[in-house]
């Protein structure tokens, strides 16, 4: 995989739960005793997934509904279940009908990110399209979609998506420098420079950025350019990250480092707690 998005313990959790009880949970939970009951389950289900798999199912047979069927998605997820928790996941938005858009979309984008950590670049496109016709103000859903692209190597497709992310987040370092790397991956090192150049002006110390700039000089030619790039990302992290093991890489002249891009760390956004 070329392009990877770290998922933390519990972002659906968070990008969930929360808002939907601030909205008063609608149909999930539409009983105090329910938000409760949902409240304790997400928890186990973000500490203890396979401990919370047969509460949140035993629940599911109580009349628990989209609430018991959620917990047991995240359960699922949680316990590295990916292909079932997509599939949970989609099948809750489609039972939402044409209520609550903004749910739906979230959902879909959960089930997007399960289908990525399951390998299924392809579906999560596929999941994350569908999401994006229900929320396209969301960058975060633009940048998820240009990741899957990015796994299936679309880097047009990829470039394109990151665009819209920089329409709706302008500036933002962790998009530049994503699309740096798909303009790099592309066979357009000018353009990567530039995306790589506009983030460390942003963010001087910012390791991806540096890493991303290291190999796009490596591309163009530009030794010891990439290799000050590299020695200064050495001088930032800590000598076992992985950061540190694709400038050590750089300095080796593997091109092969280059092709990984920087993860990405789910934004602030998302965690609506």
């Amino acid at each position: 995989m070329f392009f990877g998005r770290k998922v933390l313990p519990g972002l659906f959790v968070c990008a969930l739960a929360w808002p939907a009880a601030a909205q008063g949970l609608g149909p999930f939970a539409s009983t105090p005793d329910n938000l409760h009951r949902y409240r304790d389950c997400m928890s186990l289900a973000r500490s203890e997934p396979l401990r919370a798999l047969p509460v949140a199912k035993a629940w599911q047979g109580q009349g628990g509904g989209l609430g018991a069927r959620h917990c047991t998605a995240i359960a699922m997820f949680e316990a590295g279940r990916y292909t079932e928790a997509a599939n949970q996941l989609e099948s809750i938005a489609h039972d939402l009908g044409q209520e609550r858009p903004g749910l739906r979309a979230q959902l879909l984008a959960q089930a997007g990110q399960a289908w990525s950590q399951a390998g299924q670049a392809d579906k999560a496109a596929a999941t994350q399209s569908q999401a994006l016709d229900l929320n396209p103000q969301d960058p975060d859903l633009w940048i998820d979609r240009g990741l899957s692209y990015a796994t299936l190597r679309d880097w047009p497709r990829a470039v394109s998506d990151f665009d819209h992310a920089l329409t709706l987040r302008a500036n933002d370092v962790q998009i530049l420098v994503l699309r740096s790397a798909a303009w790099r991956n592309a066979g357009e090192p000018a353009r990567s420079m530039a995306d790589a150049q506009r983030a460390l002006e942003i963010a001087p110390d910012n390791t991806d950025a540096l890493l991303e700039r290291g190999f796009t000089n490596a591309v163009r030619g530009n030794k010891a350019a990439a290799e000050a790039d590299f020695k200064k990302v050495l001088s930032l992290v800590p000598p076992d990250s992985e950061a540190a093991k694709r400038a050590q890489a750089g300095l080796r002249g593997d091109s092969a480092a280059g092709r990984n891009s920087p993860t990405v760390k789910p934004a602030k956004s998302q965690d609506k707690r």
